[in-house]
C-alpha cells in the first residue's frame, strides 16, 4: 500500500501543473511516502526525526 492508495497528505511545495508532487499517509506501523519516481516506507521514529531535521535545518 502506499501514500496514493491512503487519505495522504500533499506537500505544500507539491507543484500541481507538471505532475511533480509529494504525498504522506500515516498508518499505525510506517509512514508512506509517494513522490513523482515512487515511494518511500518509514517506521514512525524515523519520520519524526526526519522532520525534527528539517525544521532544525540540519538537512
Amino acid at each position: 500500500m502506499t501514500a496514493q492508495h491512503l487519505n495522504g497528505h500533499r506537500s505544500s511545495y507539491s507543484d500541481d501543473t507538471d505532475g511533480e508532487c509529494v504525498e504522506a499517509a500515516e498508518t499505525p506501523g510506517a509512514v508512506l511516502v509517494r513522490e513523482s519516481s515512487g515511494h518511500l516506507d518509514f517506521a514512525p521514529g524515523a519520520w519524526s526525526a526526519f522532520l525534527a531535521d528539517l525544521k532544525a535545518e540540519r538537512l
